[in-house]
């Protein structure tokens, strides 16, 4: 999927890599490619983080260590912790729905090539 595609689901996917980790947007963004959310749009990131921050499910601080320009450093917090959990509760809800879809569709494929009509390839979950 594309990261225009999974933009509404930034927040649960930036709390949990905070939660495993605390990182700063520019680290955020590579682990979220090597999550499988590519080609997100740095602008949008920030402003999801932002949004966090200002919900209190995350802080952040400068860290001008090293060289280079500062740079915040997100860390989740108690709030984050639990609008993850509740993130988590919503997205196996939403696995469920779509593995039903997809199972529902491979089914519906399966019986219309027992009539011979061309059918496209579905995975089965």
């Amino acid at each position: 999927m594309h990261g225009r595609e999974l933009r509404g689901l930034l927040s649960p996917f930036l709390l949990l890599l905070i939660f495993e980790r605390p990182g700063h947007g520019y680290d955020l963004i590579e682990r979220l490619a090597a999550m499988g959310v590519s080609d997100v749009e740095p602008g949008h990131v920030y402003r999801v983080l932002r949004g966090l921050e200002r919900d209190r499910s995350v802080t952040s601080v400068w860290e001008t260590d090293g060289a280079g320009p500062a740079r915040r450093c997100y860390t989740l917090t108690a709030q984050g912790r639990d609008d993850l959990r509740t993130w988590v509760a919503h997205l196996t809800y939403l696995n469920q729905v779509v593995h039903a879809c997809v199972r529902r569709s491979a089914e519906a494929f399966d019986r219309a090539a027992g009539t011979g009509r061309h059918h496209p390839h579905v995975v089965r979950g």
